[in-house]
């Protein structure tokens, strides 16, 4: 992968302004940028639905299969609330002021069978930096023989269809995590030269292997033993539990840069990129649903991917009051502020983007200039 950059490194007058008016605001109201009584609350509720339905199989007091079909989806709702509303920001740095607080509820990612390490560098580092970039964005760095997320990828005969079967592929993601996926990234991120050394590629791996001897231990092992269930009612449960977690993490992330308005911009052979880090931001984003508290509050906030974006130095519990500075500041510069009222709204649309980047025949399409 060539080493990208954008062509404009200084802030744009846009950025300043935004930058400006968001501090501003948390100066005068006194809050901080971190997380709150909230988030604590979230914290609690989210690892209790994710443990406390495995442990009541392990202990066997369930005895029927819907119980058991009933609480493996469960815990798959609180293992996506974890992935949303506690790790996420954690791996940001903004569940705390106190980075050892950060650090430590960033491993609530490795109880779920993920990994903190992996998802820092796809995450933070390519996904936050390159959104939406060919080649530098791993979230749009799919499966090419069944998938295509980006104008820029090679079409095959399969794409045409994607927008029907992607939705199954989004229920195996976090299957893939715990699986294969983590070790694949480590090997690739080790050649890109973000893992470096031997020893650290030997720690890393030893680290991500001992963390899923644990994770499926628990969610595997302790159900097989001490429940009075079957192989195979435990393992369809288990996948049960996966596709839940994975449609709904793949949901929320993707229907907000999979979808019509938004730029894929394209790098040059130097890779180099046109504009302003931020300003990328703001043109290849989508928010959705900003009227639903609850619903915000399950996705931690996600539905303000905009402000996430150009602030993921701030929690999540402050978007949805920055996210009037960010609209009227990006109307006084003439930038796109796309957002969609419901989320279903927003599921229509990346259906249709699907389709698009299915059957569209001409790979290097120009991108969209502001």
């Amino acid at each position: 992968m060539k080493a990208i950059r954008f062509s404009e490194s200084a802030l744009s007058d846009f950025s300043i302004t935004l930058r400006s008016r968001v501090n501003s605001y948390f100066k005068s109201t006194q809050q901080s940028k971190f997380g709150n009584a909230e988030m604590v609350l979230k914290t609690i509720f989210m690892l209790s639905i994710y443990f406390v339905p495995v442990l009541l199989v392990s202990s066997g007091w369930l005895t029927h299969t819907w119980q058991l079909f009933a609480a493996f989806i469960l815990s798959g709702f609180g293992m996506a609330g974890i992935g949303m509303g506690i790790m996420h920001d954690a791996i940001h740095g903004t569940y705390s002021s106190n980075p050892k607080i950060n650090k430590l509820l960033g491993y609530t990612l490795n109880m779920v069978g993920a990994n903190a390490t992996m998802w820092r560098v796809q995450h933070n580092v390519l996904h936050h930096s390159f959104t939406n970039i060919h080649e530098g964005d791993d979230d749009i760095n799919v499966p090419p023989a069944f998938l295509r997320f980006s104008p820029h990828a090679k079409k095959n005969r399969l794409h045409p269809y994607q927008h029907w079967y992607t939705w199954f592929f989004y229920g195996l993601s976090t299957l893939s995590w715990v699986t294969t996926k983590d070790f694949i990234r480590l090997n690739r991120y080790h050649k890109m030269g973000l893992i470096k050394g031997k020893n650290s590629y030997r720690n890393t791996f030893l680290k991500i292997l001992a963390w899923k001897v644990v994770y499926f231990t628990f969610t595997l092992g302790l159900p097989l033993i001490f429940s009075p269930f079957g192989i195979w009612e435990i393992l369809l449960a288990f996948l049960s539990l996966h596709f839940v977690t994975g449609l709904c993490i793949s949901l929320v992330f993707q229907t907000a840069h999979i979808m019509p308005d938004v730029v894929f911009p394209q790098m040059d052979e130097q890779g180099i990129v046109e504009g302003e880090r931020l300003v990328h931001q703001l043109v290849t984003t989508c928010n959705y649903s900003p009227k639903s508290r609850i619903f915000s509050w399950m996705i931690g906030g996600l539905n303000y991917q905009i402000e996430h974006h150009l602030f993921p130095d701030i929690c999540h519990v402050h978007y949805r009051n920055i996210a009037p500075i960010v609209r009227k500041t990006a109307a006084e510069f003439q930038l796109p502020y796309y957002s969609k009222k419901t989320f279903l709204e927003a599921l229509k649309a990346h259906f249709q983007m699907l389709h698009h980047l299915g059957t569209l025949e001409t790979v290097p399409v120009k991108s969209k200039s502001f």
